[in-house]
């Protein structure tokens, strides 16, 4: 028996036909898919429990929700990961990402199988996580093919008062109002970023000429409202509840002083539940550099508190 050796997977997912990244049985999930992915490619029968092939993620993604760069981490010992090179000739990492390329489901894509930097986590290890929420609203055309990644709302969004609910997530607080703890945990977070914008209308071609409206097309995201959260970690439901309840300030339908009342007093009541789903993208996480990895990681175990 060799040494194990953990990898580091890069990967991206449609979520629109998810039951979310945890592995649950008999329904479909992001997890479930690459583990059985995995035991089909390294030959390990997956009821052996000498051998679990068991992915750790960077931040699991509920029902619905997609992610442009997720990250995860596999523990294999280095005879098992040898078993997929069969007839390649070429290292057993690059074995394992051409098959797992070729066998996943087309809503599951892999970026990137590399070997981990010693004291790697994919979830303990990273310093902070991107969302992106998108929305179309009455001021901008609705795009059907976007209709997976994109919610619709009828109404005209306010984005600058939205922008003042969102200014006052930043910073170290306790987002009781809009997160479920897991259990023994907390919902204190600390955000780094937070605003809404308007993604400028462009033409798909501009080159500087005047070319006809035939060539006007926009790009894909062209009046698109998003709003782009930063945090060391979120807890569950905490973005999609946050969307919810700047899009009733931005709708008229809630103010700017009830926001700043949920911020104040962590209650969660059904006010302040969680939006629509498609919206959602798991856009980036960051990580250390290699030498702080494991400092990084010990230092996120402890329970977080204002």
């Amino acid at each position: 028996m060799l040494d194990a050796v953990r990898l580091r997977i890069d990967l991206a997912y449609d979520g629109a036909h998810f039951y979310g990244w945890a592995k649950q049985p008999e329904i479909r999930t992001v997890q479930g898919e690459i583990e059985r992915t995995l035991h089909t490619v390294l030959r390990v029968p997956e009821h052996d429990a000498d051998e679990p092939l068991r992915l750790t993620v960077a931040g699991r993604t509920d029902t619905g929700v997609h992610a442009s760069h997720q990250v995860c981490h596999l523990d294999v010992d280095e005879d098992v990961l040898a078993r997929c090179v069969g007839h390649m000739d070429v290292p057993p990492v690059t074995a394992l990402s051409r098959r797992l390329r070729r066998m996943l489901p087309d809503d599951i894509s892999i970026h990137a199988v590399s070997k981990a930097p010693d004291g790697f986590d994919a979830r303990f290890s990273a310093l902070e996580r991107t969302y992106v929420y998108r929305i179309t609203d009455s001021n901008s055309e609705i795009d059907p093919r976007t209709r997976n990644f994109v919610l619709h709302v009828d109404n005209e969004l306010n984005i600058e008062a939205m922008n003042e609910a969102a200014a006052m997530t930043i910073g170290l607080h306790d987002f009781g109002s809009f997160a479920t703890p897991n259990p023994g945990g907390t919902t204190i977070r600390e955000v780094k970023t937070a605003y809404w914008r308007r993604i400028p209308q462009r033409p798909l071609i501009d080159d500087g000429m005047t070319m006809g409206e035939r060539y006007r097309t926009p790009a894909a995201e062209s009046g698109l409202v998003c709003f782009t959260i930063v945090a060391d970690a979120f807890a569950r439901n905490m973005v999609r509840s946050l969307v919810n309840g700047c899009v009733q300030v931005g709708i008229g339908k809630r103010s700017l002083d009830w926001f700043a009342g949920k911020m104040a007093t962590p209650l969660r009541e059904g006010s302040t539940g969680p939006i629509a789903p498609q919206g959602l993208t798991l856009e980036h996480i960051e990580y250390p550099a290699d030498d702080q990895l494991a400092a990084r990681a010990e230092a996120i175990r402890a329970k977080r508190t204002l």
